[in-house]
Order: C-alpha cells, then sequence, then structure tokens
C-alpha cells in the first residue's frame, strides 16, 4: 500500500500550509514579542487553530518562544533561509565590530546596506530579529534605517510611494515626511519612535565609503524610550563603530 507521502497534497492540507506561512508572515510583520493572541486577531484565524500552528511552528524551530514566555519570534530556520537567499557575507572584521558594540550596548545592534535605493539586512541581530527586508522596504518612511535610505534622495516619492501608516506615530503626510529628512540630512542620524511597531523605538547612523556615499547603516533597536534615552557616550559608541565599518565595507 502507498504511503500518504507518496500521494499529492490533498484536503485541507494546502490551506493548513498556506495558515502556518500566514502565521510566519504575521509574526515577521509584528516583530519580536507577538502574541498568539495577537496572531489570531490579526489574521482572523480561531484561537485553537493559531496556538495549534504556532506549537507546530515553534516544534519545528520556525517560530521561537521569548524568553519571558510573553510572545513569540521568527525562529533558527526562518534565519538561516533568509541568510541563504538574501544576506551577502560581510568581511570578517566587520563583523567583529558589529559584535563588539552589541558587547558593549544593551540594545539590538543591526547592519543593513543601503546601496543603489535598496536595504538589505547584512548582519541582523541573532538575538532581537528585526522585521524583514521585505517589511523595511515597503515602509522605508518608518524605520531609521529606511530614512537613512530616503534622506539620500532629493526626491523620496519614487521609492516609497504613497507613505501608508502602520501605528498613530508613522510619518504619512508628505510635508511632514521632508522635514524629518531634512533633519536625517543636518544631524547625520535617523531615528523613529513607535513609527514601524508601538512598541519599537529605533536610532540609525549612516556608513559611507571614502567618496561620501552611502552604503549602509548601523542601527541600535529597544523600546521608544529607551532608544529616546541614548546617552552621548552611547551615541559615540555607534557613531564610533559606525566609522570602523566605512573603512571595512568600502
Amino acid at each position: 500500500m502507498p504511503s500518504p507521502d507518496d500521494h499529492p497534497l490533498a484536503g485541507r492540507q494546502p490551506a493548513a500550509i498556506r495558515s502556518a506561512l500566514t502565521v510566519l508572515e504575521e509574526v515577521a510583520r509584528a516583530g519580536p514579542g507577538v502574541t498568539a493572541r495577537e496572531l489570531s486577531t490579526a489574521l482572523g484565524l480561531s484561537p485553537a487553530t493559531t496556538y495549534r500552528l504556532v506549537n507546530l511552528l515553534v516544534a519545528e524551530e520556525y517560530l521561537v518562544r521569548l524568553p519571558d514566555l510573553r510572545g513569540f519570534a521568527l525562529g533558527r530556520k526562518v534565519v538561516e533561509l533568509a541568510g541563504a537567499v538574501t544576506s551577502p557575507a560581510i568581511p570578517a572584521a566587520a563583523a567583529a565590530a558589529v559584535a563588539e558594540l552589541r558587547s558593549r550596548v544593551r540594545l539590538a545592534v543591526h547592519l543593513a546596506s543601503l546601496r543603489r535605493g535598496r536595504l538589505r539586512m547584512l548582519d541582523p541581530d541573532p538575538d532581537h530579529p528585526p522585521s524583514t527586508d521585505g517589511v523595511l522596504a515597503r515602509h522605508l518612511h518608518a524605520s531609521a534605517l529606511g530614512k537613512l535610505l530616503l534622506a539620500e534622495e532629493d526626491d523620496w516619492r519614487p521609492l516609497l510611494g504613497e507613505p501608508r501608516p502602520l501605528t498613530a506615530r508613522t510619518l504619512r503626510r508628505p510635508d511632514t515626511l521632508d522635514r524629518e529628512l531634512e533633519t536625517v540630512r543636518a544631524e547625520r542620524v535617523a531615528r523613529q519612535f513607535g513609527e514601524l511597531r508601538p512598541d519599537r523605538g529605533c536610532l540609525a547612523m549612516p556608513v559611507r565609503d571614502g567618496s561620501g556615499v552611502l552604503v549602509a547603516g548601523l542601527a541600535v533597536s529597544g523600546s521608544p524610550d529607551r532608544v529616546a534615552a541614548l546617552t552621548p557616550p552611547t551615541l559615540r559608541l555607534v557613531e564610533t563603530c559606525a566609522e570602523t565599518l566605512a573603512t571595512l565595507l568600502a
């Protein structure tokens, strides 16, 4: 008798697979800490179905429970898949510089490529996975790294289109975003406070090559209050790391 594995997908299996993938997409969009109840509400799935899918994805290491048991984040297998497909290698010295910064600041630290109008993660913090490249690329106006990229453009609209609100704090009016990008240019640092997710803030500094061309962005991320309260010594650590990366990524 043929085994069930010999038969094509049938019955409810395709729907279950689609639901599981949708759960992964929503965790990626919402970011670390999203709860099963929040997933159920956002996706319109029953709590029982949501818990069943989440438990399966955790068992298979596509999701991971956060240490405080209050929510979930993308797991090892998703990070490995994303790295195999989209993450270019960076020099070992650059990875070491980012790792050193992580050891000295009590925040998530991410390094992203910002070349030719594209945002791609080079070295996302493995302990605090950021939003996916796709989410960040679609909503450049809502992330500090995205603002660095938009601030390089004389006209940001071709890169972004119509800004969409993701939270109550998202900057969506073109004139407001223009002023924000002017501040980024003047201060050479970009910030966002609860604009991508209500519970997350971020500060990003540019990494430029010897000609002054933007090649990457170095970001520290945490709660909006913690990011707003960053001290001058901590900011200097981030700036020094960005300067070191400029020579290593050129």
